[in-house]
């Protein structure tokens, strides 16, 4: 991965974001596009002609080859590195994560901060099940960070990194973290472990 691939994004969306953050800790060469996801960006002919799925984010290699799907993307840039576990188990259980974060993480979490803040919808105008189950996600996390430092033992994966993106966005869509401090404190290993700083507002 010697020459530049380009990541499309919309760098509000957590999904993008994890592709970002990838790159950058890996040291990849990635150039950035902005995608205007709310102002109908994944519509546009030009950006269904890359991924006719009309959804971000995307990369496209060098070669032309484009990929889609966040954390198939995270996968393939981080492939041999430190980010996914050498041994079986270990990375089976990273991927046991990442396929949990967007069955049944990202689709209550993002989605209901989504309803509230691009949207600007009451909270009491949303299904509530969005509430409930994001909640859920949330205390299962905080079981299981209270026993390790990490998703997947003492050791930051790409697991931390799925779930990292919309965690510690969770306020904006009417979480409160204060309810899980052991998510917290590993908001703060990962972000620490990546790079990236605290989380500085919506975009």
């Amino acid at each position: 991965m010697g020459e530049a691939l380009t990541i499309y994004g919309d760098p509000g969306s957590g999904n993008c974001l994890k592709v970002k953050w990838v790159a950058a800790h890996l040291g990849i060469p990635a150039l950035w596009r902005d995608v205007d996801v709310p102002g109908g960006g994944t519509r546009r002919p030009e950006f269904l002609a890359l991924n006719p799925a009309g959804r971000v984010p995307i990369v496209v290699l060098s070669d032309g080859t484009v990929l889609s799907e966040s954390n198939a993307i995270i996968v393939y840039l981080a492939e041999g590195s430190a980010l996914v576990p050498a041994e079986a188990l270990p990375r089976a259980r990273m991927l046991q994560w990442m396929f949990w974060e967007q069955y049944s993480h990202e689709p209550y979490i993002a989605v209901r901060r989504y309803q509230l803040h691009y949207l600007a919808r009451s909270p009491e105008d949303l299904d509530p099940k969005l509430a409930e189950r994001g909640a859920d996600a949330l205390r299962l996390m905080e079981r299981t960070l209270a026993r390790s430092a990490f998703m997947v033992g003492d050791t930051l994966t790409l697991a931390d990194v799925a779930l990292v993106a919309y965690t510690r966005m969770a306020h904006e869509g009417g979480y409160d973290l204060a309810d899980y401090p052991a998510i917290r404190a590993w908001v703060e290993r990962v972000e620490d472990g990546l790079g990236i700083g605290p989380y500085a507002g919506p975009a």
